[in-house]
């Protein structure tokens, strides 16, 4: 197992994130978005650091391997965006993706945050596969709440619910 630690992002973090997601977009999974469509990575603390947003990254010593945002779109719900891990920190062996994720979700619970809401692309099997095994659903565009910031590029969409039947 490869470590790495989770923290929350600092201004320091900024080129590491580009420079993590944009390679992963455009090359690894053809995704045809630049800097310029996404202003929300030069703006990170007044973009997700807000309200009960937070955005976090993933170091292994001062490489940056991970990061995933959320979004506080009121309605006691949040929106997760941005979530990326490089490729040779993906999978169970690692446990980064899981770690990100858990980070992401215990901040919503500890901030009285109910319902999680994810838009992604259909390229990522994988990613999807892994919100589904983690009790996010698949919904239909069209059932997704008017407060929802969706993104053009995506194209399936997910939501969880974190309160617990009694």
């Amino acid at each position: 197992m490869k470590p790495f630690s989770i923290q929350p992002y600092r201004d320091e973090h900024q080129q590491g994130v580009i420079h993590l997601i944009l390679p992963i977009q455009q090359i690894e999974f053809g995704v045809p978005v630049t800097i310029h469509d996404q202003p929300d990575l030069l703006i990170i603390p007044e973009f997700y650091q807000q309200n009960k947003g937070n955005f976090w990254v993933a170091l292994h010593h001062q490489d940056l391997v991970g990061s995933i945002g959320l979004i506080d779109i009121g309605h006691q719900a949040a929106a997760i965006r941005k979530m990326f891990v490089r490729a040779d920190f993906r999978g169970k062996e690692t446990g980064l993706g899981q770690a990100l994720l858990d980070t992401a979700t215990r901040w919503c619970q500890h901030n009285g945050i109910h319902d999680i809401y994810l838009g992604t692309v259909q390229q990522l099997k994988a990613a999807q596969r892994f919100y589904e095994k983690n009790d996010f659903r698949k919904i239909a565009a069209e059932d997704l709440p008017a407060y929802f910031p969706r993104m053009k590029v995506d194209t399936d969409f997910y939501t969880r619910n974190l309160i617990k039947p009694s």
